[in-house]
């Protein structure tokens, strides 16, 4: 585990390695556009880096919509060049800056926290002084971090007319803890890109250290911490400044589960636009910082031009919710949120199934960042083969065969009753598109973890898997597999435990799977 995680943490910065030469390399050919690299005071003075691209022939005369590019965790300033160049192009003033406590910015990392919001205010008021910004037409726009730090800066900022918030967090409990369970190799891989990029401060550090070792006497602190770290928590401002948001993620972003963002696109009242593809964390975003072409950044420059110069570009007219499938191209687009899960098909989970705590069974949701990435561009999701799996580690359950392909879009349920021989526990859900041959495709997962249960005693589990699109063929089934070990997750089963699984008559276990009709 040290080693993967070691493994991933050095490829993402190579990459982020990468992205900043490409931007870099073409720094030449864009004199005529004006890029400065300036220092910022941010909040308390601490020095930000920063670099500003301005139109071509733009005189201090002239007054021209702005974007503030904050960058992602663990990126340098240059992250963002390629775009800023296209923003610039399009007549947009762009000020993008490294986020305090990493690299050559000052200060600590403060994970988004008040001291973040405030810096972001700090250069969007430097570049109203110091460059030929209008200031009513503000915008954000950043990837991960940067995607977090633009939506809590639209709800502290009314200055901030329109934000794009790409493969970011709405939820940061809900990203990291989803279901009571620490996101291990999420939260590994961003410890250990912060200490590598940047200066963790003491704060991050005992919140990091808490959540690795499983700390719960410090939960309820950790969950504050990360509450109000979350947009949803300042929702009811964000709705009031009434900025226009865009949101964009992929289907199997392990940092930043898309089930977030959707609850969250719900609740916004203002003008918004939800966009879902396949890929991981920031991998449906990155051609773009290349300066290749990228649906993503092209709907986001759309959304601008209309939010902030008034273009008629149509995509105000366009279905706001914008989906693509992992198993076929194109877009599908939907009125909103909740039509995506508009026709439901249940299988029961019927009878009782004990499975043995401890030992992963085979059935598991891949590697951070890896997995979903090859998933994106070769459709290759992780596989088991069901017939195989050890039933003594792993309970399963099939539907029927359909007989028509089944188009899976949203949010899966699982509904079941567990009885365990100790207090604590984990189990983690799978479903499978099983072929013919009893080949499993992971169609998507989640984890869930108790505490303080009775042994011996049952209690309900309401379970959601992280959303998803994705065609099941004609011929095949859908496979509910459970098991008690996961490498994306920490476990809290003690030794020799044991789950069981049962579908009591007067209330049934089940699961419920949302389905395009056409």
């Amino acid at each position: 585990m040290r080693t993967s995680l070691t493994l991933a943490v050095s490829a993402a910065l190579v990459a982020g390695t990468a992205l900043g030469l490409a931007p870099a390399a073409q720094a030449s050919d864009t004199a005529s556009t004006g890029i400065r690299f300036v220092d910022i005071a941010g909040e308390g003075g601490t020095v930000l880096k920063a670099n500003v691209v301005t139109p071509a022939g733009a005189g201090a005369s002239a007054r021209l919509p702005l974007i503030v590019l904050p960058t992602s965790w663990a990126m340098p300033q240059i992250e963002y060049l390629a775009q800023a160049k296209k923003l610039a192009d399009s007549g947009y003033i762009v000020v993008s800056y490294n986020s305090r406590g990493f690299w050559q910015s000052g200060g600590e990392i403060e994970t988004a926290g008040p001291k973040d919001i405030a810096d972001a205010s700090k250069v969007i008021d430097w570049a109203l002084a110091n460059t030929p910004a209008d200031a009513g037409h503000v915008g954000m726009a950043g990837v991960s971090y940067g995607a977090g730090i633009s939506l809590l800066t639209a709800a502290h900022d009314p200055r901030v007319k329109a934000v794009a918030a790409l493969s970011g967090w709405a939820d940061l409990i809900e990203s990291i803890y989803s279901g009571r369970t620490q996101h291990l190799q999420a939260a590994a891989l961003l410890g250990g890109a912060g200490y590598l990029t940047g200066r963790p401060g003491p704060e991050l550090k005992q919140i990091l250290g808490d959540f690795l070792s499983s700390n719960l006497d410090k939960e309820d602190e950790m969950i504050a911490w990360g509450r109000e770290r979350s947009p949803v928590t300042h929702l009811d401002r964000i709705n009031a400044n009434g900025a226009a948001i865009m949101l964009g993620n992929a289907w199997g972003d392990t940092i930043f589960p898309p089930n977030q963002y959707a609850s969250f696109y719900e609740k916004l009242t203002g003008p918004k636009r939800l966009e879902f593809r396949p890929g991981d964390h920031a991998t449906a975003e990155a051609t773009g910082l290349f300066g290749l072409p990228n649906d993503t950044w092209t709907n986001a420059h759309r959304w601008f031009d209309h939010h902030l110069r008034g273009v008629d570009n149509g995509i105000d007219r366009e279905q706001p919710v914008q989906l693509k499938s992992r198993s076929t191209d194109g877009y599908e687009g939907y009125p909103d949120w909740k039509s995506v899960h508009a026709n439901q098909r249940k299988f029961d989970l019927d009878g009782t199934q004990r499975v043995w705590a401890n030992v992963d069974s085979g059935a598991n949701g891949g590697i951070t960042l890896l997995t979903n990435l090859l998933d994106q561009f070769l459709r290759t999701p992780p596989t088991v083969s069901v017939p195989l799996l050890p039933r003594a580690f792993a309970g399963v359950w099939q539907s029927e065969r359909y007989d028509t392909p089944q188009r899976v879009r949203g949010t899966a349920k699982v509904h079941t009753t567990v009885t365990s021989t100790k207090e604590s526990g984990t189990l983690v859900a799978y479903l499978y598109d099983v072929g013919p041959l009893g080949v499993g495709k992971l169609v998507g997962n989640a984890p869930y973890t108790f505490h303080g249960k009775t042994p011996g005693k049952p209690f309900a589990v309401d379970l959601e898997l992280f959303s998803t699109a994705y065609d099941v063929p004609a011929g095949h089934r859908l496979a509910l597999v459970v098991d008690t070990v996961d490498p994306l997750y920490i476990e809290h089963n003690p030794t020799g435990a044991q789950l069981t699984f049962s579908s009591p008559s007067a209330d049934p276990s089940y699961v419920s799977v949302p389905l395009r009709e056409k």
